[in-house]
């Protein structure tokens, strides 16, 4: 079997390159808090965006409410 080669982007090298100075679990808590609410700004940044070009509404999001995207299981014919 052929040896897999991991290629790290970018960002990734930079952020394993930051790890090394997270020493306490308080750190790596902050550095958690910080990305997350990194994301969680773009997540809103992205719905605002969506809601003022009229991709989002209040008729989509109260569909949200009883939206089933569950995956079908097949039972095995015995």
């Amino acid at each position: 079997m052929a040896q897999q080669t991991l290629q790290f982007n970018q960002a990734q090298l930079q952020l394993l390159d930051m790890m090394s100075f997270v020493k306490t679990p308080e750190a790596l808590s902050d550095l958690n808090k910080v990305i997350s609410d990194y994301f969680v700004k773009k997540a809103d940044e992205e719905m605002e965006k969506m809601w003022d070009d009229g991709t989002l509404d209040n008729d989509k999001i109260e569909g949200f409410r009883t939206l089933h995207e569950r995956t079908p299981y097949n039972k095995p014919s015995l």
